[in-house]
């Protein structure tokens, strides 16, 4: 169909296409972000908050695990952020949220940094661009240890070797394990996996997905087939993997606003000091010399009610100015009011 100028098609068309072009002007990030695959965005020099969350619609037959997947989110991040939606049998035509926004964590920007709490990994891919992926870690009695190491031998379609503890397991379920199994719809390591120097672990594909964002294994990190098999055909031997554990992280966006961002913390890697007092010390060094104008009640709520999701923490002018603390327990104290 051919639009002639004057004709209302043709004007609507322009209208559109206008709209468009102003919200691209107006925020060129948008513009980048939709460029680049999926998991990779712009590195911002100046900051370390990156992505924006978004809403999409429930289709009939979806489940917000099926969703979750096909927006690059694991299954405890989109649980936390769709607490009213059922994860299994959500209505057709419901709004859920997908979070896409995150803070990167506090460590070098050099290959792969993977945070335990969190349940994510973050691979510095190039120069101005950070890629970011949902995984699984280590369960309780398993967990996956905090460490630096690198990436050693790469294989495609491997046999798994179950371990002694998970053969024994197995048999006293009356439910022999086989020794090895190999490549397959059966194979828990899916078809590509990444040997860590660490000895018996490994970033390694799946045959289960859905698990994908939760503590489900024996230490390894799991990740959806097709992520792992972009990073499988990407990350050369050799590549530092920095694996961490920051429940609370705090950052600067580009715009001048100061976001937390809380998981649940692994027990296993609980230190002895609070963790309100760890998560102001955070802040604190996201501000350096210069005494932060922080809502300690949002802070406290964060810590003590973490979902995953970015909030603000900075005192708006119209709330009632308090009393500038003087150390950390006065801090703790204020926020408790």
């Amino acid at each position: 169909m051919t639009l002639k100028p004057h004709s209302t098609p043709f004007r609507q068309a322009v209208i559109t296409l206008a709209a468009a072009l102003a919200v691209l002007l107006a925020n060129p990030l948008v513009a980048a972000e939709d460029e680049l695959p999926r998991g990779r965005f712009p590195l911002p020099e100046d900051s370390k908050v990156i992505g924006e969350d978004y809403t999409v619609i429930v289709e009939d037959g979806d489940t917000l695990v099926d969703i979750a997947r096909r927006h690059n989110v694991g299954y405890e991040a989109m649980r936390m952020a769709n607490l009213d939606v059922s994860l299994w049998a959500p209505y057709a035509g419901t709004e859920v949220t997908i979070p896409n926004r995150h803070i990167l964590p506090d460590a070098p920007r050099e290959g792969i940094v993977i945070n335990l709490s969190e349940l994510r990994l973050y691979y510095y891919s190039a120069e101005d661009v950070v890629e970011t992926y949902p995984i699984s870690v280590g369960r309780e009695g398993y967990a996956t240890p905090v460490g630096v190491t690198k990436t050693t031998v790469k294989v495609k379609d491997p046999h798994w070797s179950p371990p002694r503890s998970m053969r024994e397991e197995a048999a006293a379920r009356g439910e022999p394990a086989p020794s090895v199994v190999p490549p397959g719809p059966d194979n828990p390591l899916g078809r590509h996996a990444i040997l860590l120097g660490l000895p018996s672990y490994l970033i390694h594909g799946t045959n289960k997905p859905e698990g994908v964002g939760m503590r489900v294994s024996r230490g390894c990190i799991r990740m959806y087939p097709e992520d792992i098999e972009s990073l499988y055909e990407r990350v050369p031997s050799g590549t530092q993997v920095n694996i961490v554990d920051q429940p609370f992280k705090a950052a600067w966006s580009q715009d001048g606003v100061l976001y937390a961002q809380s998981f649940p913390q692994l027990e296993e890697n609980r230190g002895s000091v609070e963790p309100i007092l760890e998560a102001i010390e955070v802040v604190n060094q996201a501000f350096g010399d210069d005494q932060p104008p922080v809502d300690y009640a949002q802070l406290r709520q964060a810590v003590e009610h973490p979902d995953g999701q970015l909030v603000s923490l900075l005192r708006s002018a119209e709330q009632d100015p308090t009393p500038a603390p003087v150390t950390l327990y006065d801090e703790l104290v204020l926020s408790q009011r």
